[in-house]
Order: structure tokens, then C-alpha cells, then sequence
């Protein structure tokens, strides 16, 4: 499955040697300091003594997204997770200058999520991205890229994948979310450029900035283990919710006057068109107006500010076809069982706490 391109042989880095069987850990230069030191990157590269896939997992390549960071950091922990085939980079921060800032972006002002596959003779960004890319992409089949949302905003869990390429959607079934955006990413993204660099990549999409938050990395790491079930890297059954949907079209409801906002709906939410998705109240309650649902779908990610001015975004919501609302509810519910809460119903409530919701009372719907 995995591809026959020419890569970057995995048992050596940078003239250190990373033995089959063996758990190696290397730095990679990035950048320097103003004072000329040397920035190396912490990475761990788990070898199996057989051949097979290597599979990069990279997080925080915007520096204050760390939810990815705890999912990489609970494998590099787990002393009974074990390759039976094939290599794993592992990569807990890989935008160490923006990390090290608290920040999404680095010194520079640029995003280096939009700067693959750099240059040698380029930018700051430019430069970390094309080191990045030579050394961690070339070596690689697949890619496994970890994000969350922007500040003030929060995402229920997705993964993002180029569904034309069919490597990166088998990932991202195998993966196990109940939501696949189809997209290729803009341009100079990190998983675009992989994939058309023959890495097929995909990204997922969970939670907030500066946190790590329990039922994302256990999202991000069950998703992480399927993949590599599936690539036969390593023992286990696949674990999938009960309804898995491509969804081909997302639109952010912006706020059309500034003020207050009484949310009605959560992250993760399933909505039927014209619900009501936030109430938007001057300082002293009186309503403005109220946005709703432009179709069927489900809240794929909100803000978590409540105060808000005109234009800005207020809920992205993921169209979904006619219907399948009641099926993912009752899947749900189902996957759990009946004496515990599936991880997709653990994920609600534990976003929800992010924003204060407030149901819409009928009558106020006239």
C-alpha cells in the first residue's frame, strides 16, 4: 500500500545512526537564535525490526496548538505501544520558534503553514519549512498532521484530507472520525505539498489552542492507532464510530451587527436548517437578531468569545445530506453502549464547557 517513490533512507540521521529495533532520539537543526545558537527540533523515531511504512506524526506546526503535542507525547510515553512493522517519526513540536512565543506564528510574522516546501535561500519560514520538508517529508510514505482550532475558536474533531487522492482518504477513513472535510488545503499548506510530493497526508482538526484537552488527545491517539492497524504497523482492531460522512461543503455564519452572543448550539452539534444558532443581544439583552442554520449539517467548529463585532465568525457549519441527522445521534449513543458514553458523546460534553448554551424557547422562534 505504501508508496515505491525513492525516499530519504529512515537509518540515518544527519550522519546518526537509527538502528532497525530501536527507539533513536535526534534534533533537527531549524533555524538560530539571534545569538547564533543553534534551534533543534526534539524528534523520536521508532524503528521495527521489520520493514514496512513510515508514517511522520507532527503537531503544533502553529506554536500555540498543543493538543496534538499531548497525543504525540502519550505514545512516546506508553511503554506497551510497540511497532511490529515499518517507522514512525514523532514529532511533539515542530514549530519550535512560534512554540517557544506562545504563539501561532513566527518572529518573522509568517505562517509557516503556508510556506511548504520553502527555500534554501528564503525567508525565516522559508527556510524552516524546506528543512522540515527535506528532512522529515522525503522520508516518509505518510503523513499525520495534528491541529486545532484558531484562538478563540474550538473544532470538534475532523480530519481534513484531499479525497481525490485515494492513499489520503483510505487514511482518513482509517483515522476513525465522524467527519472527513474533502479538501486539498491552500496552497503551501503542509499536507498539500506532502501529498503532492507523494507523502499522502492528512490533518486533524480538534479543540482549542494552548490546551490539551483529555478527549481530544484521545481522539487524536485512537485515530493515530487505527492508522497504523491498518497499515499492519502494529497489533489491534480498528476503532470507528458507527457513521462516517465526506463532507463536501463548510460555511462560517458571521455576525451581521456587533454585541452579545447567547449561544444555542455546541460544538459537535447536529442542526437542521433555520435552527437557531445564536442569539445576538445588545449589553443589556435586548435581541438584535438571531442567526441560524443556512442548511443541514453539523457544527464543525465556534467561536468561544462571546462578544462580537460585524463580519466576524461565529459557528462553521458542515453541510450533511438530508436526513442523516437522527443517524448520527443514534450512532452515538450506540457506540458507547449502554452502561458508557461513546468517545464521540464524551467529545460533546467536554466542549460544551467552552461556551454557556441556552435553548431557544418557541416562542421566541415566531
Amino acid at each position: 500500500m505504501f508508496s515505491s517513490r525513492k525516499k530519504t533512507p529512515i537509518d540515518n540521521w544527519q550522519g546518526q545512526a537509527v538502528p532497525a529495533g530501536e527507539t533513536s532520539n535526534v534534533r533537527l537543526a531549524v533555524s538560530e537564535s539571534y545569538s547564533g545558537i543553534s534551534l533543534r527540533i526534539p524528534i523520536q523515531i521508532q524503528r521495527a525490526k521489520e520493514d514496512g511504512p513510515v508514517v511522520f506524526i507532527t503537531a503544533a506546526l502553529h506554536g500555540d496548538e498543543l493538543n496534538g503535542t499531548g497525543a504525540i507525547r502519550q505514545l512516546i510515553c506508553d511503554s506497551e505501544f510497540e511497532l511490529q512493522k515499518g517507522s514512525l517519526i514523532l514529532v511533539p513540536i515542530l514549530n519550535l520558534l512560534a512554540f517557544d512565543r506562545h504563539s501561532r506564528y513566527l518572529p518573522d510574522r509568517r505562517d509557516l503553514n503556508r510556506c511548504f516546501p520553502g527555500s534554501k535561500t528564503g525567508s525565516l519560514a522559508g527556510r524552516m519549512a524546506n528543512q522540515i520538508f527535506e528532512e522529515i517529508v522525503t522520508r516518509s510514505d505518510f503523513g499525520i498532521d495534528l491541529h486545532t482550532a484558531s484562538v478563540r475558536r474550538t473544532n470538534y474533531p475532523n480530519v481534513r484530507a484531499d479525497c481525490s487522492n485515494p492513499l489520503a482518504r483510505d487514511l482518513a477513513f482509517a483515522f476513525g472520525s465522524e467527519f472527513i472535510l474533502n479538501s486539498p488545503g491552500p496552497e503551501g499548506a503542509f499536507r498539500r505539498e506532502a501529498c503532492k510530493a507523494g507523502c499522502s497526508t492528512i490533518v486533524m482538526e480538534g479543540g482549542e489552542v494552548w490546551k490539551v484537552e483529555p478527549a481530544i488527545v484521545h481522539t487524536a491517539v485512537r485515530g493515530i492507532k487505527n492508522i497504523l492497524v491498518s497499515l499492519n504497523m502494529i497489533d489491534g482492531d480498528i476503532e470507528t464510530p458507527e457513521t462516517q460522512f465526506v463532507v463536501e461543503q463548510t460555511k462560517w455564519i458571521r455576525a451581521d451587527r456587533g454585541g452579545f452572543l447567547q449561544f444555542h448550539v455546541q460544538p459537535g452539534q447536529i442542526v437542521q436548517k433555520d435552527q437557531p444558532l445564536a442569539s445576538n443581544t445588545d449589553l443589556l439583552g435586548t435581541e438584535q437578531s438571531v442567526l441560524v442554520a443556512p442548511f443541514n449539517g453539523v457544527i464543525l467548529g465556534m467561536t468561544t468569545l462571546p462578544a462580537i463585532s460585524p463580519g466576524e465568525p461565529l459557528c462553521m457549519v458542515g453541510r450533511l445530506p438530508k436526513g442523516t441527522g437522527s443517524d448520527i445521534k443514534e450512532a452515538r449513543i450506540e457506540t458507547g453502549g449502554p452502561e458508557e458514553q461513546s468517545l464521540e458523546e464524551r467529545t460533546l460534553d467536554d466542549l460544551s464547557s467552552n461556551v454557556m448554551v441556552v435553548e431557544k424557547e418557541a416562542d421566541d422562534l415566531d
